[in-house]
């Protein structure tokens, strides 16, 4: 039996949001426990299915508008966030799920549970729609601002077997997200990244990719530095939230657009649905001891349930025993041997 941490207090909505969650999880799966880690006193009016879940109690939860990440982490120990991340550590559970503050889930990840000795960074990686239908997966999209090449490297491996071992890709290929395609294009750093990637063992490297290709992209990763990662994400992710009210906006503008909407209303849903992140769960964090999935802060039940499915492949993949061999291979920055 798989049992998923899920911090219940956390995100925007708290309990509304993750108790529904995790019944529909429960209701899902028949090899998940759920232990939920939030206020019992209002986790329990809406516990209608109590099978496999179970509460940890307490009231406390880090803001979503949290300053001081490692500040928060390191003092607020009973905090429903850190309380499923220390149950990590201790393999009380398999894998944690949270919907809250992104910096301290991070944060939390590496204090907490701690980072493989064979990874110098963790990556924070989320699953992007594309036009093919298909997954992408982008790291670094904000766990760092910079990242050496041997950095990449490692995170590459690592994004390289996620893709294989939980998703089914047979030989994914690493693209590494640039300013133009060219190989001499970009900042030295980039440069850099690109002659010490295009000869990495264990990875099939494309070459540079540039942001327009980031939701048609010819590569099933895409590696980046946090800053740019970060950027890239957002405005992809507000692209396709404008071109749907541009969409109704148009729809709305006449006759012909709302008669036309009556027939080609079955096409519109779909295409929303490729392109709704609610549909794929969270961002993975890699480079550490367990699974964790960030949800997004202001996700619902269907989404924060995507997320539970999410981790509890993670888990079945067993993805973290699997990428370590592959990892000491790497050589080694002056940073990672400290």
């Amino acid at each position: 039996m798989i049992k998923i941490g899920v911090d219940a207090n956390g995100g925007d909505f708290g309990v509304e949001t993750t108790v529904p969650a995790a019944m529909k999880a429960i209701s899902m799966f028949d090899d998940i426990e759920i232990v939920l880690y939030g206020d019992e006193n209002k986790i329990k009016p809406l516990l209608t299915n109590s099978e496999r879940i179970s509460i940890v109690h307490t009231e406390k939860t880090l803001s979503m508008g949290e300053k001081d990440p490692m500040r928060a982490v390191r003092r607020e120990k009973d905090s429903s966030l850190c309380m499923a991340m220390y149950a990590a550590k201790n393999n009380e559970i398999d894998a944690v799920v949270t919907s809250g503050p992104t910096q301290c889930v991070v944060m939390g990840a590496h204090v907490i549970i701690r980072r493989l000795p064979q990874m110098e960074r963790v990556a924070l990686c989320p699953i992007i729609p594309n036009f093919d239908g298909k997954h992408r997966l982008m790291l670094d999209v904000g766990a760092n601002v910079e990242l050496k090449p041997e950095q990449l490297g490692q995170f590459a491996i690592f994004a390289t077997i996620a893709d294989k071992e939980i998703f089914g890709v047979e030989n994914p290929t690493v693209g590494y997200l640039n300013i133009g395609s060219e190989p001499g294009k970009g900042r030295e750093q980039d440069k850099d990244a690109y002659n010490y990637l295009k000869d990495l063992k264990g990875i099939n490297f494309y070459g540079n990719i540039e942001p327009d290709q980031a939701i048609n992209c010819p590569t099933d990763i895409i590696l980046t530095e946090g800053y740019g990662g970060n950027i890239c994400l957002k405005a992809v992710e507000g692209t396709a939230k404008t071109m749907g009210k541009m969409l109704k906006q148009e729809i709305k503008s006449s006759i012909g657009g709302k008669i036309g909407y009556l027939f080609m209303r079955k096409n519109i849903k779909r295409f929303a649905k490729r392109m709704d992140s609610k549909e794929v769960g969270g961002a993975m964090i890699f480079g550490i001891n367990k699974p964790v999935v960030k949800a997004h802060g202001n996700s619902d039940a269907y989404a924060f349930a995507s997320a539970i499915k999410q981790v509890r492949q993670m888990v079945k993949s067993n993805i973290i025993e699997k990428v370590i061999p592959y990892l000491p291979t790497i050589e080694r920055t002056e940073e990672g041997n400290e």
